[in-house]
């Protein structure tokens, strides 16, 4: 098995580092101490941006480039396999971002993903089972778009299709004439072709996703009972014949009230649904089992490990749950930020210090 490693970041005014370069161990854990505050977060937000070109904690352009700075730059060298490419990002505020393998320019992230997968752990992974279905289903687009870089596309057109057929919806106001019925029959068409294919490799990801899952919970959480994930469409049948059959009901209410948009992906462990009826430590178990499913699975399908990001992913957990998941942890290279103590098990390769926008072993 290949593992893909970051040799070295180097920031240029990104976030609130002026200039800072960051080396971390190749192989095993690398640990970043430092107060809140520091930016050892934005160390991984930055590795993160040069995979996909999107900040993990939502942000928009303006709020990564450095107060006062024009624009930022990302430079990170990888080792993919054999091969060594330098990814470089130029994060334009108001602009699209300018993204380089080795001084050759690229389209965008599906170029960058075919060389750097992340694997990312946060303490706001909770949200994936407490939170709305929109994050699981955002969950599952991300690891499609990671395994399979193409199928992003999918995602884009669900999201432009639905612009377009929800703008008309409202515009009709609930009446329909034989002009506008012909161009809803388009968007239509257009709409069940995709929500069909797409809706059909999230659940077949779902599928793949669910050993994984299965066995990483039943360590984090010996005793909470056998866990499962079902992908549940919001329609029976072809897409097409449950769109003719909403017409009607999408009218009166000027939306699309079906389709890959309204699915969910339920998670049941012990039986019970763990969005409403497991304590709050058992639902990070849960969160942690599908990055770790996801991790695995993304490993077996590109035969390439994804790097380890561990954002103060242990602060919320108990140290039973810590240990079981420092013992999880897949081989390869990890990045871990904390501003406490060092997880219990854990045996770092490499231990920097970040203060004042310096790194120190």
């Amino acid at each position: 098995m290949d593992e893909t490693t970051v040799l070295r970041l180097e920031l240029r005014d990104f976030r609130n580092f002026s200039s800072i370069e960051f080396r971390p161990s190749p192989s095993g854990l690398t640990v970043v101490q430092g107060d809140n505050g520091a930016g050892k977060s934005s160390l991984l937000e930055a590795i993160v941006y040069a995979s996909t070109l999107q900040s993990f904690r939502g942000a928009p352009r303006e709020a990564i480039v450095r107060q006062g700075a024009a624009e930022a730059g990302v430079r990170c060298d990888i080792l993919a396999g054999a091969r060594k490419v330098e990814v470089g990002i130029e994060i334009l505020p108001g602009r699209r971002d300018r993204a380089f393998h080795n001084g050759q320019r690229v389209p965008g992230a599906r170029g960058l993903l075919e060389v750097l997968r992340t694997t990312l752990f946060t303490p706001d992974d909770l949200a994936l089972v407490k939170g709305p279905p929109a994050g699981r289903r955002d969950f599952i687009d991300d690891v499609l778009a990671a395994g399979h870089p193409r199928l992003a596309a999918d995602r884009a057109g669900l999201d432009r299709v639905l612009r377009h057929r929800n703008a008309l919806l409202r515009q009709l106001g609930g009446r329909l004439d034989s002009e506008a019925a012909a161009t809803l029959d388009v968007w239509d068409d257009r709409l069940a072709q995709i929500g069909d294919r797409l809706a059909t490799s999230r659940a077949d990801l779902v599928d793949a996703l669910s050993p994984f899952s299965a066995a990483a919970f039943s360590i984090l959480a010996a005793d909470a009972g056998r866990f499962e994930m079902r992908y549940l469409r919001s329609w029976e049948g072809s897409l097409s014949s449950a769109l003719a059959s909403a017409r009607r009901e999408d009218l009166r209410r000027s939306t699309t009230t079906l389709g890959p948009q309204r699915d969910e992906l339920e998670l049941i462990a012990g039986g019970l649904d763990a969005r409403t009826r497991l304590s709050q430590g058992r639902q990070r178990c849960v969160a942690l089992s599908l990055r770790l499913s996801s991790h695995h699975l993304m490993t077996a399908i590109t035969g390439t490990a994804p790097v380890l990001l561990l954002d103060d992913a242990f602060s919320e957990l108990d140290e039973g749950t810590a240990r079981a998941l420092v013992g999880e942890l897949p081989g390869g290279q990890g990045l871990l930020t904390t501003a406490g103590e060092l997880p219990p098990g854990a045996a770092p390769e490499l231990v920097v210090h970040l203060s004042e926008g310096r790194l120190e072993q």
